[in-house]
């Protein structure tokens, strides 16, 4: 993949991760707003409960306790699904359904109970509506036309209707809700694009990171682990199957007749000769198995839960496969390769790859292209 494609790779990938955290920040942000949407009609009931008509206080009360249900079985499904699926392609038209139809029930509800003849309940109507579009741009925040339509359906519905009414201060409320949510709009875009901005910068430094962190932990020539990354994995492996008394096997390989390939072709073709070597090992071995250049032709692998025999095996399914590898006017690529088991007497890896040493020295000296098993 060429540098430009690379990074359009990185683009797509950031935006689906900041896309993703928007997401994640919407369902954090609004689970509070579910509860306080609902006692804020109980308050207003509450407060006006001598100036409401009572039968629509109980239909509004008893949609909106429908709708918060509806919102909280989202919120319960969310949180108990696994990570992987809480994806916007899962969850925002969910959301988008149970937003629309909460607001659509605070709205109507609020035109509904509004009395015709009583300015004060008018403007603790209208306070709390403006209340509930405040609270909507903190909950919605990274959600631009979500709270720009939450806000919509909250206030429109007793914003235009105080509009036509002849009171010049029912007019006067009107005219002064149109102006804060004209304001408020404005601001949801700086704000939206200011939490966008936020995610994507935490997303790139994470990728920069994992990027640098890799780089410094990767051979850049075969692509594999290098010697200092191969023995910081190998040794928490190592740990790992010494504490639980599980099986592992070392495997030890070096190049045979490499310098004769520099000398007599050139190091360019000795470093094609080592990528391709890069290649044979990174697909031979498991995910769980760690592989490394050691330095030079010489690499390194753990097999972790196989036995020697097994390993035996392995190896000389490697050898063999090295010995079918052509590059340029190198016709014979040859490899040793020594295998050893962890017993008791091994006090570290060291001593367990030591062990591997010694038999990769056997396997050269016995004429080199073979498996050699520690004794």
């Amino acid at each position: 993949m060429d540098g430009l494609g690379f990074r359009h790779e990185q683009d797509r990938y950031i935006a689906q991760q900041v896309h993703a955290d928007r997401l994640h920040q919407l369902f954090r942000q609004s689970v509070s707003a579910v509860f306080g949407s609902f006692l804020a009609v109980i308050m207003l009931c509450w407060l006006c409960w001598e100036r409401f008509d009572h039968n629509v206080i109980t239909w509004w009360i008893a949609l909106l306790t429908g709708s918060t249900m509806l919102r909280i079985l989202m919120f319960v499904a969310y949180f108990r699904s696994p990570e992987v699926q809480r994806t916007p392609q899962h969850w925002e038209r969910r959301y988008w359904v149970t937003l629309v139809i909460s607001a659509c029930i605070w709205g109507a509800g609020a035109l509904a109970v509004m009395p015709r003849d009583d300015l004060l309940a008018q403007a603790l109507v209208m306070l709390f509506t403006v209340g509930m579009s405040v609270s909507a741009v903190s909950c919605y925040s990274a959600y631009r036309y979500m709270t720009v339509v939450s806000i919509s359906l909250v206030l429109l519905p007793c914003t235009l209707w105080l509009l036509f009414q002849p009171s010049a201060i029912q007019v006067g409320m009107a005219l002064a809700v149109l102006v804060f949510a004209s304001f408020v709009f404005s601001a949801t875009r700086s704000l939206a694009n200011a939490v966008e901005t936020a995610f994507r910068l935490t997303r790139e430094m994470e990728l920069a990171h994992s990027i640098s962190t890799r780089a410094a932990q990767t051979d850049e020539l075969t692509g594999l682990k290098n010697r200092r990354a191969f023995f910081e994995h190998a040794q928490q492996l190592y740990s790992h199957c010494r504490n639980y008394q599980l099986p592992l096997c070392a495997v030890m390989l070096d190049m045979d007749h490499f310098k004769h390939i520099n000398d007599t072709y050139g190091h360019q073709i000795g470093d094609q000769v080592l990528r391709q070597m890069g290649v044979v090992i990174g697909k031979s071995f498991r995910e769980c198995d760690v592989h490394g250049r050691l330095g030079g032709e010489e690499f390194a692998v753990l097999l972790p839960n196989t036995s020697l025999e097994t390993a035996q095996i392995i190896a000389e399914e490697l050898i063999e496969s090295i010995s079918g590898l052509m590059t340029g006017p190198v016709h014979c690529i040859t490899a040793s390769v020594g295998v050893a088991a962890l017993n008791a007497s091994d006090n570290d890896l060291h001593s367990l790859m030591s062990n591997a040493d010694k038999a990769l020295y056997r396997a050269k000296a016995r004429g080199r292209n073979q498996v050699a098993v520690a004794e």
